[in-house]
């Protein structure tokens, strides 16, 4: 909502109207002049066509596109965010992913050649660029391969502390759907499994007592009964240390 936003309402869901920079105090000392309002639309209009070709490359399209659309620059907030849902938008699409590699984290690791990248790309060479975005992929795809492998691992470990708990238990059920919700509560758990809200504590229970689940302790406690909120650490530590 309009509202919610930092920026003025006529900014809110449209092109900016202002002529933009980025770094310095004006345009006179900025480290890039992005187009003037005007050129955004036509602007626009040609990345958006590019984005939707087929005949590219996956990689150089994707890299092509983020790179074009960081330098028209065309809202007067958010273009990084939007950049980065435009990557991984052409990579699901063009690739059949089921979601897109973690890109932004390898960004946030190597910031400089990022920036080295995008400059070069604005001065007529793009190659150093989309060699740079190439490495980002594959190396986002290794983590998540890596990832992947690892939460199976973790999984199986699982299983092996559920012996003794009946095959058909809930509980065996819920490891299942934990890599979907890392952090769950019974409400959640019940209503992805079709089961009662008292077969599904039952269920957050037996994986708590068989160290697979630790109980969530809000800060702070909000009136009222809480929530019990159920999370798999291991789980997110892989994550964290497959994304790192």
């Amino acid at each position: 909502m309009a509202g919610s936003s930092h920026l003025p309402d006529r900014l809110v869901g449209a092109n900016r109207d202002l002529q933009g920079w980025i770094g310095g105090t004006s345009p006179l000392d900025a480290a890039l002049v992005v187009p003037p309002c005007d050129l955004i639309a036509p602007l626009l209009g040609d990345l958006v066509a590019y984005a939707n070709r087929t005949d590219v490359d996956p990689v150089t399209q994707a890299a092509v596109a983020h790179a074009q659309f960081e330098l028209i620059h065309p809202y007067a907030d958010g273009n990084g965010r939007v950049g980065r849902i435009l990557i991984g938008w052409i990579l699901t699409h063009r690739l059949d992913l089921m979601s897109p590699p973690p890109i932004s984290v390898r960004v946030a690791s190597d910031i400089g050649g990022y920036l080295s990248g995008l400059t070069l790309f604005r001065l007529g060479q793009p190659d150093p660029w989309v060699a740079w975005f190439a490495q980002a992929v594959a190396g986002a795809g290794e983590a998540t391969s890596d990832l992947i492998r690892a939460a199976g691992e973790l999984r199986t470990r699982w299983e092996a502390r559920l012996t003794g708990v009946r095959a058909d238990a809930i509980a065996h059920r819920v490891l299942e759907r934990l890599p979907a919700h890392p952090v769950l509560d019974a409400a959640i758990l019940a209503r992805e499994l079709g089961v009662s809200g008292r077969s599904a504590r039952g269920a957050l229970s037996t994986l708590h007592e068989h160290g697979i689940l630790e109980r969530l302790t809000p800060t702070q406690q909000p009136r009222g009964r809480p929530r019990g909120w159920w999370v798999a650490t291991e789980l997110l530590a892989l994550v964290s240390a497959h994304t790192a």
